[in-house]
């Protein structure tokens, strides 16, 4: 076979550029003739040179593959339908986590194969909870209303706030939003913030948090990490991907466990799972070896349980792609959480994650409903003017 040679744009050393040559590794081995080639493309870099190329037609200075955040797949295939590889036939996509696939799918087409597992779960200090009187299964499987009132008995107890968000980041709030299957935007595309009943109760519960010291916000990214790593807080609710940054802190190893997320106890569509971040593997229509990435992705991403045993253990790679939750690895004891089984736990929540279409505007909505929850929070202005503000300038945005 001629020699072929795939090159792959995606960020992150240690998650998924370590994941996408270890894949590479195991198609070599029966494909000698395939070289795949890396190069590091921080997220904002990448969307920028892609909708660059894309919008001038010079699409000879693009990759075969790129990693796309899964809230940003529908905006590039709508705004570019013809740049994007469909994989339906291609690429077995019936085995992963469904919530995961319809990111990627736009009538009818799918466009993405599903990598990294955004499904939360509430990262508990077991010896902080503890010294309040409280156990680990006090916090399984309960409504934010219950939340609130165990968060104030640790705060009363301990002196330690039950959990720290980023001021002005609206990452609670999409949690909650998609554990009732609802979005900022309706069926059609439309913006749906205020009268959004379920966005209000979020907002409403989110205020509640921080006003009753349950919840600690806190200036950016690297503060956030400090308190979970410094104790500063009792507990984090987020995608699995943040296993990575809690194990740095060695020290704390043993006295950390999973649970699942809240949920609204007077929300019927309401569950106790969620999904924060992720980002899935798309192929460029452009690529003069577009068979060859699908046979690739089909033969690692969507097929092999080895790799995904493999980049488990060292990055915390947790798929969407259910058989590898079969795999005796993920079945292991996790030492850093208390020899609980937190890969199968956190696999068995991915299952079940209601779906949201996460539509083209989905960055201005999030950023207009962060400010608008921020005013709420100083006291400027009420929850529903505030929707209703947000909904404006997102209509502005969109030309509406």
């Amino acid at each position: 076979n001629a020699p072929v040679t795939l090159t792959v744009w995606c960020w992150d050393p240690s998650f998924n550029i370590y994941a996408m040559n270890e894949a590479a590794k195991i198609y070599g081995a029966d494909h000698p003739n395939v070289t795949i080639k890396v190069i590091e493309t921080p997220w904002d870099d990448l969307q920028q040179k892609l909708i660059t190329s894309l919008s001038s037609n010079q699409t000879d200075t693009l990759p075969d593959i790129i990693l796309c955040q899964d809230n940003a797949i529908q905006k590039n295939v709508v705004n570019y339908p013809k740049a994007f590889l469909p994989l339906n036939g291609k690429v077995n996509l019936a085995e992963f986590a469904q919530f995961k696939v319809e990111c990627g799918t736009i009538d009818g087409s799918s466009y993405a194969v599903p990598f990294d597992n955004g499904a939360t779960g509430t990262f508990l200090r077991k010896d902080i909870i503890e010294k309040a009187g409280l156990k680990v299964s006090d916090f399984n499987d309960i409504t934010w209303e219950k939340f609130i009132e165990l968060g104030q008995i640790v705060k009363a107890k301990t002196g330690v706030p039950m959990v720290s968000t980023v001021a002005n980041s609206p990452d609670f709030l999409m949690l909650m939003l998609q554990s009732c299957g609802v979005w900022m935007f309706d069926e059609n595309g439309n913006p749906y913030i205020k009268n959004n009943n379920v966005l209000k109760e979020a907002v409403t519960t989110y205020v509640e948090m921080v006003k009753t010291g349950v919840c600690l916000q806190v200036t950016d990214w690297n503060a956030y990490i400090a308190t979970l790593n410094n104790g500063t807080v009792a507990s984090t609710i987020n995608g699995c991907w943040i296993i990575g940054s809690i194990t740095q802190e060695k020290s704390q190893s043993g006295n950390w466990a999973v649970v699942s997320t809240p949920r609204f106890g007077n929300i019927k569509s309401s569950v106790n799972y969620s999904s924060q971040g992720g980002s899935s593997w798309m192929i460029l229509a452009s690529s003069k070896n577009a068979d060859t990435a699908a046979d690739f992705l089909n033969k690692t991403f969507a097929g092999s349980v080895s790799l995904y045993e493999t980049i488990l253990p060292a990055s915390g790679a947790i798929a969407t792609w259910l058989p590898a939750a079969q795999s005796a690895v993920y079945g292991k004891p996790h030492e850093f959480f208390g020899g609980q089984k937190v890969f199968e736990d956190i696999v068995g929540y991915a299952g079940k994650v209601p779906k949201v279409k996460f539509g083209i505007f989905n960055y201005e909505a999030r950023d207009a409903v962060g400010r608008a929850t921020t005013d709420v929070v100083s006291g400027k202005i009420t929850i529903d003017q505030a929707l209703q503000d947000a909904q404006k300038q997102v209509e502005f945005l969109m030309g509406m």
